[in-house]
């Protein structure tokens, strides 16, 4: 059985205080849990028996989120997108991190094995 996993790709070009970050991240890890949820239960269940692991991972442009977001869909990757309501510190509609996974580790490092940690 191969290692599950969730990364949380975040742009870090918007500038997000730390609070703000954290809770697009917690957005992002919810979505892409429930999605695989009910999507993929063998990865959903092997995850969170496995303690549920994410990595967080950053790009620096809404460009390159897109490109990792459409490099995940082509390996058929379940790809949660977090959109900002613009209550706070960013305009509403502002594309803000997604979630990749959870799913088989291999598959998802062929996506963001490259991305430095934030």
């Amino acid at each position: 059985m191969s290692s599950i996993k969730q990364v949380i790709v975040v742009r870090n070009d918007l500038g997000m205080g730390k609070g703000k970050l954290a809770a697009q991240v917690g957005h992002a890890s919810v979505l892409g849990a429930e999605n695989v949820r009910k999507s993929n239960t063998d990865w959903f269940n092997d995850w969170v028996s496995g303690g549920q692991g994410k990595i967080v991972v950053k790009v620096t442009s809404l460009k390159q989120l897109e490109e990792v977001k459409k490099h995940a869909f082509t390996l058929n990757l379940p790809c949660s997108e977090v959109t900002d309501a613009g209550h706070t510190q960013l305009s509403p509609g502002t594309i803000t991190c997604i979630s990749i996974g959870p799913a088989p580790e291999e598959i998802v490092d062929k996506v963001t094995g490259d991305l430095k940690l934030l």
